[in-house]
């Protein structure tokens, strides 16, 4: 699956979908009770689901220690990116695994390299790279990373990790904060190029999705301010000088196939699947090419009936 385009890795001209994985995040945000009590089988089993039914990524998301302050409502529960979706690489063969996201300046850019390309040499090219700065002082303090310039540093982590996952064995790259040659690193990763997307709808976090990233991940943006965002990374792409598209994504509201029989809230988008497709078929024509999608559910079985419904009745409605 290696791409050596990356605005081509996934069909153009077509809205693809893909899902940030239940377990291994657990914030009471958006956690479902089942989630508590379950297994590594739990999420091997949603992963497996999602790569034989055609989802175009499946994600984890990144945070090394959780302060007692926010517990209660982000809780504890963040497996580690690189340890998972490596498990999950093990037991799929053809989605795509992305960080959304790695906060990758609570580490070195040589030791996020040294890790992430790994994966992907190991999963055979189906790394895509999600970024984004962090908004936990208290892990950043915890690690000796710099809380107060996080933007900054992840402008240059951006600028170092395209250099150390690159196709060069002794990769390159002089910063104000990371300064490194002469040090080579193998396996060098499978794709000749590591899809970057950057995560975050700040306006610092746009204009690095702009001009660093290879793709936008939008923080649950609504959707009447999709459009004005959208706009605004492609002019400051434009400006940039950067002829390659990034790849806009977006996170659609919860969804729930079918009449669910019980309180799914009242943002879930539910009922007939052709009427899910019509509403989410407006991301694309905002200028969306990925939608993540989240689907209720009151055990993993639910999930994964949600997950084929979605596939069968909704996805070929999309385009």
């Amino acid at each position: 699956m290696a791409a050596n385009a990356l605005a081509h890795i996934f069909p153009q001209g077509r809205l693809v979908y893909g899902m940030q994985l239940p377990v291994q995040s657990q914030s009471v945000i958006y956690a479902e009770a089942w989630e508590a009590d379950a297994t590594a089988d739990d999420l091997a089993e949603i992963a497996r689901t999602a790569d034989r039914s055609g989802f175009a990524y499946v994600a984890g998301c990144d945070h090394v220690a959780i302060p007692r302050r926010l517990a209660d409502t982000m809780s504890t529960v963040w497996y580690d990116p690189v340890a998972t979706l490596s498990f999950l690489a093990g037991i799929t063969e053809n989605v795509r695994l992305m960080s959304h996201v790695a906060v990758v300046g609570l580490r070195h850019p040589l030791v996020t390299a040294k890790q992430y390309a790994t994966l992907d040499r190991l999963s055979g090219g189906r790394l895509i790279l999600g970024v984004g700065a962090g908004h936990v002082r208290e892990e950043f303090d915890a690690v000796g990373a710099d809380f107060e310039r996080r933007g900054p540093v992840l402008d240059e982590t951006i600028d170092a990790l395209k250099a150390a996952l690159g196709p060069e064995e002794y990769p390159e790259h002089h910063g104000a904060r990371y300064d490194f040659s002469g040090l080579g690193q193998q396996p060098r990763p499978a794709q000749s190029r590591v899809p970057v997307w950057v995560g975050g709808s700040s306006p610092a976090a746009v204009r690095r999705a702009a001009v660093r990233g290879d793709g936008w991940l939008p923080q649950g943006d609504p959707r009447d301010e999709l459009p004005a965002q959208i706009a605004r990374l492609k002019r400051l792409r434009a400006e940039a000088g950067i002829e390659e598209p990034a790849v806009v994504g977006a996170i659609a509201e919860p969804l729930y196939v079918g009449e669910p029989g019980w309180s799914v809230g009242r943002r879930t988008l539910s009922g007939k699947p052709e009427a899910i497709a019509e509403s989410l078929r407006a991301y694309g024509a905002m200028g969306v090419q990925q939608i993540q999608v989240r689907f209720r559910s009151r055990s993993r079985a639910e999930l994964t009936d949600q997950m084929a419904a979605f596939v069968a009745e909704v996805a070929p409605h999309l385009n």
